[in-house]
């Protein structure tokens, strides 16, 4: 449309483009003082990062702790480096008492609670293996979509969300599909279940097959016993009740995970999350030294053995019962409000039936933009059916627990009601 010829074009493309962009005093040759860098700094990168305060009720971060915020500015030492392998050491013993296990195979995964979830099935699971998942939320459904990646025949047994599983149930899949794994989430963020756990790991064992236990949104704010309960996988995240910065996830295998895992017929599909290496890298594996396996965070590691720390300073029986009190308090505020709560209860999770006639986001964001208080809706299957609050770790008391009641009144008065 302009008479450009192809040649007219090369030309433009690749003769003196700096003066044709007027750039000429800057840029086109290789001399002194000219710059040879064709892509330019990003203008917010200029400036030093400034992060706005922010109470969140996530489910997600919760507010670090000074204390935890401080651990982690520590030095920097090499990740191979003996005081690290001392904090390695540390954080492990924290994770047997959190997780109540005598676990050896007891370490952290370099990575979010996602990363431990797939940690836990890569290495149970290979080609062609049977596997069972709960689905209530969404956390069911990302556990199948991960065994199905690498190959896993996947069945699943399933309940609407804010629903559970009965023994029976459990027991009448265990027996139909017979598989290697099964799936369960203990704290199902996305709907606010607690789903009980006695008796599931009897089971489990009864029909040869290993029980993998998700308790990202629960451990440390409700009863769990990794040993008595007989789960032979249990993942967790270190930004939920332990109030650490997210990046490290604690895992643990039972003994009977780990004759299945390192008699497997293939290798683990990830490198990364080779548990073969990650047990040699946390002094698992009983060996003398530790061979180089990834650079682990090391200010992560700081973060989360001073974060393990608080809650023994606390007590797990002690956080349990905060955290349920605090919960009943605040369902109680809830619903002399006159709003709803989601079936089942988690302690650290409450799911709010989202409010009639109300568009959730104008909630949220009235909340986000007025009181400087995140909470969020409903995520997967519970989108539109809910309003979750995470009182969490620290954020787990009756002042926060107001905090959000307050806004939640503020918000309801001033948001959009539609009369249809």
């Amino acid at each position: 449309k302009r008479g450009f010829q192809l040649s007219d074009v090369v030309r433009l493309l690749s003769r003196k483009t700096a003066q044709l962009c007027s750039l000429d005093n800057q840029k086109g040759t290789l001399a002194p003082d000219m710059s040879a860098v064709s892509v330019p700094p990003p203008k917010r990168l200029q400036k030093p990062l400034v992060v706005p305060h922010r109470h969140m009720f996530g489910p997600g971060p919760s507010n670090v702790p000074p204390r935890i915020l401080e651990a982690g500015a520590n030095p920097v030492i090499g990740h191979m480096h003996p005081e690290i392998f001392e904090i390695m050491n540390d954080i492990k013993s924290g994770i047997q008492y959190l997780f109540q296990t005598q676990n050896n195979m007891t370490l952290a995964v370099s990575g979010t609670g996602h990363t431990a979830m797939e940690c836990a099935i890569f290495n149970t699971v290979e080609p062609g293996d049977s596997v069972l998942t709960a689905v209530n939320g969404i956390w069911g459904e990302r556990a199948a979509e991960m065994a199905e990646r690498i190959g896993a025949r996947v069945n699943s047994i399933v309940t609407p969300p804010g629903g559970y599983f009965t023994n029976a149930e459990i027991e009448q899949a265990l027996l139909k599909y017979r598989p290697a794994l099964f799936f369960l989430a203990h704290g199902e963020s996305s709907t606010g279940v607690l789903h009980p756990l006695d008796g599931i790991g009897q089971l489990c064992h009864k029909y040869n097959c290993l029980f993998l236990v998700d308790s990202v949104a629960s451990l440390g704010g409700a009863p769990l016993y990794m040993d008595k309960q007989g789960i032979d996988i249990l993942y967790t995240g270190s930004q939920k009740v332990l109030n650490a910065p997210p990046g490290t996830a604690p895992i643990s295998f039972s003994e009977r995970a780990c004759q299945k895992i390192f008699n497997r017929k293939s290798k683990p599909v990830s490198f990364f999350l080779d548990l073969s290496w990650l047990a040699n890298y946390w002094g698992c594996d009983g060996k003398a030294s530790r061979t180089y396996h990834h650079t682990g965070p090391v200010t992560a590691f700081y973060s989360l053995r001073e974060s393990l720390a608080v809650l023994v300073e606390e007590g797990l029986e002690n956080s349990w019962d905060r955290h349920q009190k605090v919960a009943e308090y605040f369902h109680r505020g809830l619903e002399s409000m006159g709003l709803k709560l989601f079936k089942a209860r988690l302690p650290t999770v409450t799911t709010i039936v989202a409010p009639r006639g109300y568009n959730w986001k104008d909630i949220t964001s009235y909340i986000m933009k007025t009181h400087n208080l995140e909470i969020s809706g409903g995520l997967g299957p519970s989108v539109g059916l809910v309003l979750r609050v995470g009182l969490m770790g620290r954020n787990s008391s009756k002042h926060s627990a107001d905090m959000v009641l307050a806004a939640l009144k503020d918000a309801l008065q001033h948001c959009h009601k539609s009369k249809v």
